[in-house]
């Protein structure tokens, strides 16, 4: 799940402090191109807001160009949102070599450990 909490305290409405944060960590490269966000019900019901409230944020970032919709296979970051295509087709290919990895049962240390000796071995 994405590294987001939400202040119910704070005079920031919900709305508004989920999507600066998504932006955050678009910037920070710590949500990279391609990258599959959680379902509107799952990231409402992880974050205790409004199911409405995270569709508003996912239209409003989508219309940023900061996410896109692929119908149902669900919400990504947007390959624009990098700006540089070079940077942005080796998130993607990044993005898709990880997800096959899980696919195959891979534990993220263990992916890590396989990209580590890959660079080193290049």
């Amino acid at each position: 799940m994405l590294d987001i909490a939400i202040d119910q305290s704070s005079p920031t409405p919900p709305f508004e402090q989920l999507r600066r944060r998504i932006v955050e960590l678009v910037r920070r490269d710590e949500l990279i191109a391609g990258t599959k966000l959680p379902t509107v019900r799952g990231l409402a019901e992880h974050l205790g807001i409004a199911p409405n409230t995270v569709a508003k944020t996912y239209r409003e970032l989508e219309q940023a160009g900061v996410l896109e919709t692929r119908g149902r296979a669900g919400t990504f970051v947007a390959a624009a949102a990098s700006g540089d295509p070079t940077l942005t087709l080796a998130q993607q290919a990044t993005t898709t070599y990880v997800a096959e990895l899980r696919a195959l049962g891979m534990s993220d240390d263990e992916i890590l450990e396989f990209v580590v000796a890959a660079v080193r071995g290049a």
